[in-house]
């Protein structure tokens, strides 16, 4: 069984700090290299989602233009609806009496 000693803490303690530095130091080095790649990543998945955007609108725009240009389409599924303010009571306005 080991004993707890000053020297092991202080061994202990210059450890720590150590891989805080080599930590710190590689994260330097590493760290733009892997945010980049994930920038380029998520360009390209922006990208690719909207080639498919676009290629989904451009067969419905062929569709919509074969059907009857005189039928106007209401959405009412997504309308927000309009919030009712309710009176609590009156406004009393209270002056200070010295």
């Amino acid at each position: 069984m080991q004993e707890a000693s000053f020297t092991n803490l202080f061994k202990t303690i210059m450890w720590i700090i150590a891989f805080y530095y080599i930590f710190k130091f590689l994260a330097k080095i590493f760290l733009p290299v892997l945010v980049k790649k994930a920038v380029e990543k998520a360009g390209e998945n922006f990208q690719r989602q909207q080639q498919q955007y676009n290629q989904y609108n451009q067969g419905n725009a062929w569709q919509n233009t074969n059907t009857n240009k005189d039928e106007i389409i209401i959405d009412t599924a997504n309308a927000k609806k309009s919030r009712e303010t309710k009176k609590v009571g009156e406004y009393v306005d209270y002056e200070e009496i010295d």
